[in-house]
């Protein structure tokens, strides 16, 4: 066969990397795309970031209180650099190219919020930092080195405490403990048992306990201020009985304990006062914190909906290269970091003004939630926003995914605000999200004595005009964790 070589003309789809910078920059969350952009300030030298991220953090005042030192919307505070600081040269513009308009210094790159006015000495603007976390081995060893004094003793309870989980629980037993004890020691199986009474009599009450009967035994001996006949009722039943208090089975326990109703509820509180989970106080959690990219508040012809200032930073081409690559002084590698600081700054704003476009959907078509609460949330699908924008349900998905908006009602998630729909019987339909909270708004008005199956509540909502199934409403409450009627019954 005789080999040749043909021309021919074909279509293909391809992303182009700008194109694939703006669907990256769309999809992240508010903390990934600052981590993402230090990261791009640091390898193009032509970029350059006007605010400071951390001239707007919480810090503590001096009194305790939580502030902020600019809230979102907010108008910058008046200040400036130190006196005895240099004036900063005003940049020129940048010109030619693909891209012209693009101001180094100001115009159309400046186009998010002012910064807050703070010096770069001003350390108030700074955050505190955060104190250091004691954990529950170093609150039991501080203990054991006042009360403990013998080094065999220590080192027994010592050998224990390593044992402890993180809520505070004996997971392993004595035996075993005991058992890969070297011979040489000689360590009886007491001393060991007696190091660990030492151990549970350390705070917080109800440490060292193997399991929960005993965990809660532990803190109602120590309780101060209980009744004598209470506190043997409470610990009857967390010793012998604890399974049919957890079920709510007051009958089996009323018969049991020979008691009235009057004295199982005050047994009951007691115990209630205890916790199962003792050293879970001092479990080293971080938590997530949430910060709105939007804001919706009310003005006088409706919701007003407005980007979060304090999340969209200020970017801008360096003006001493871009004054380089106009007089023909940079090269080639300049040029194309010069091309991606463009581009950097052209999907940054797009990126916001979507998010802004699909925020603003949202609010319209759900005006009464923001009005009434959840109970009025209607149905809402990712194809509504995306036919009426004009933009693919990919780009709606990302850009409600991990974005939040702040309201009166609390800070909720975009997608939050989307839903299935329940058919009604006048032939309409309404939202998951406002069956759910009707579920929590029926169980929390119930009466604790006689609290509402799922079948009442299916039948409360059908007289609402809702059609729905007893098992969906067990779907939707065991979502919201709420427990089933058996758990919810109280004396």
């Amino acid at each position: 066969m005789k080999q040749s070589l043909q021309l021919r003309t074909s279509q293909h789809l391809a992303l182009t990397p700008q194109l694939q910078q703006s669907i990256r920059l769309l999809q992240l969350s508010t903390l990934e795309l600052h981590q993402e952009l230090e990261q791009l300030l640091t390898d193009n030298p032509l970029l350059e970031r006007l605010d400071d991220p951390l001239d707007r953090s919480v810090r503590l005042l001096g009194d305790g209180a939580i502030n902020t030192t600019q809230a979102p919307g907010e108008a910058p505070p008046e200040g400036g650099p130190p006196q005895d600081a240099p004036a900063a040269p005003e940049p020129e513009p940048y010109e030619g190219g693909e891209g012209e308009g693009l101001d180094p210094g100001a115009g159309d790159t400046d186009w998010s919020s002012a910064g807050s006015g703070k010096g770069p000495d001003d350390d108030d603007g700074r955050p505190q930092l955060e104190a250091s976390h004691r954990s529950l081995r170093e609150h039991l060893m501080e203990q054991m080195r006042v009360t403990v004094l013998e080094p065999r003793d220590r080192a027994l309870v010592e050998l224990i405490i390593d044992a402890l989980d993180d809520n505070g629980y004996l997971e392993e037993s004595l035996e075993d403990i005991h058992a890969r004890m070297p011979e040489e020691l000689e360590i009886e199986f007491d001393e060991l048992r007696t190091a660990l009474k030492l151990l549970q009599s350390f705070d917080p009450a109800g440490i060292g306990a193997r399991n929960a009967s005993e965990c809660l035994a532990l803190q109602i001996r120590r309780m101060p201020g209980v009744p004598l006949v209470t506190r043997r009722m409470a610990l009857c039943i967390v010793e012998k009985h604890l399974q049919w208090f957890a079920q709510r089975d007051f009958n089996k326990l009323k018969k049991a304990l020979d008691c009235d109703d009057e004295d199982l509820r005050e047994a009951q509180a007691v115990i209630r006062q205890c916790n199962p989970h003792p050293g879970a106080a001092f479990a080293a959690d971080v938590s997530d914190y949430v910060v709105p990219d939007v804001v919706v508040r009310k003005g006088r012809n409706g919701w007003i909906v407005t980007l979060n200032n304090d999340v969209m930073p200020r970017l801008r081409v360096n003006a001493l290269y871009a004054s380089l690559l106009k007089q023909g002084k940079g090269e080639t590698q300049m040029n194309a970091q010069l091309q991606e600081a463009k581009w950097l700054i052209k999907n940054m704003r797009q990126r916001f003004d979507t998010i802004l476009r699909v925020a603003q959907a949202i609010v319209e078509r759900q005006k009464n939630f923001f009005s009434h609460g959840a109970v009025a949330m209607r149905p809402l699908v990712l194809r509504e926003i995306a036919d009426t924008l004009g933009l693919h349900e990919s780009t709606i998905s990302r850009v409600t995914t991990q974005k939040y908006m702040l309201t009166p009602h609390g800070m909720f998630e975009l997608k939050y605000f989307f839903g299935s729909h329940v058919a009604t019987e006048a032939g309409g339909e309404a939202s998951s999200t406002a069956i759910r909270a009707l579920i929590v708004q029926f169980t929390g008005a119930e009466d604790p004595k006689n609290p509402l199956s799922d079948s009442k509540i299916a039948d409360m909502l059908g007289e609402q005009g809702m059609v729905i199934a007893r098992r969906t409403v067990a779907k939707y409450r065991e979502a919201l964790k709420i427990p089933p009627v058996s758990l919810r019954k109280s004396l």
